[in-house]
């Protein structure tokens, strides 16, 4: 059975710092994915509207029949629905796909300054977060400059900062600032989408624990007390995922892992946006 620790949040709740992502799998697929996980002792799932699967999340979870407070789920409001009123009728429409009265965290996807909606799409989230349906609140792909902005129009900060973070794009400043201002750093594409784990240093490292490259480079977040969720359409994969607590890595692998570094994104920059 899966423990992972759970990380404080600056508002009093917590989160697992393990979980399952759902980015890209099929909407056929997710409901027996996220039942299984929860089955085998997982407790944090992340999923958005963007992806096309609340639905199917929201039966996972009911298939799981586990106490809906056991469940850390996070879902996000998609570019298109940005704006106050927007995101409020968004927000309704994701908690109906779900089935589910609150949410455990939700996100602004991404800012999109061309847009210049993010301050009144987080007004919407403050506004969900008073009235308790989304229990924490926070935003994906933020720069600190976006945050200084929402903090001072509103004077209400986020809890997690969601962005793409890995051993080639380790985000080390942003997560120093993060940390500076109470804010839980979360990776997206934590494998870097699967391209780094051919890297001969991983294998090397993977070798003298017994472990998998992937195991490694979760273990690499995990140590450095991030929030992850790698995706995988296989059960068998999620549980060998989720087999990282029984060892760490020491001062010389991360020295070698951090040699992996080319600053190179998978995604896209949101300041470009």
């Amino acid at each position: 059975m899966i423990h992972a620790p759970r990380i404080p949040l600056a508002d009093g709740r917590s989160i697992p710092q393990l979980g399952v992502g759902t980015y890209k799998v099929p909407a056929d697929e997710t409901a027996a994915l996220v039942a299984g996980a929860l089955a085998d002792g997982y407790r944090h799932v992340d999923t958005a509207a963007l992806y096309g699967n609340e639905a199917e999340v929201g039966e996972g979870m009911r298939r799981a029949a586990l106490d809906r407070d056991e469940i850390f789920v996070t879902t996000k409001v998609w570019n298109d629905d940005q704006g106050y009123d927007e995101t409020l009728r968004a927000f309704d429409a994701s908690v109906d796909r779900l089935g589910v009265d609150e949410v455990d965290l939700y996100l602004i996807h991404w800012p999109i300054p061309s847009l210049d909606r993010y301050v009144d799409t987080w007004r919407a989230l403050v506004r969900l977060a008073e009235e308790g349906r989304a229990r924490s609140i926070g935003v994906s792909n933020f720069s600190p400059h976006h945050i200084d902005r929402l903090v001072a129009e509103t004077g209400v900060r986020p809890v997690v900062n969601q962005v793409e973070l890995h051993p080639r794009f380790p985000q080390r400043h942003l997560q120093e600032w993060n940390a500076a201002h109470g804010i839980v750093t979360q990776s997206w594409a934590p494998l870097a989408r699967g391209g780094l784990l051919d890297e001969p240093v991983l294998a090397r490292i993977a070798q003298r624990y017994a472990k998998s490259p992937a195991q490694v480079v979760i273990r690499w977040h995990l140590d450095r007390g991030l929030v992850l969720f790698p995706k995988s359409t296989s059960s068998a994969r999620l549980r060998e995922n989720a087999d990282v607590f029984d060892f760490v890595l020491d001062a010389d692998d991360v020295a070698a892992i951090g040699g992996l570094e080319t600053g190179v994104r998978t995604g896209r920059d949101p300041d470009l946006d």
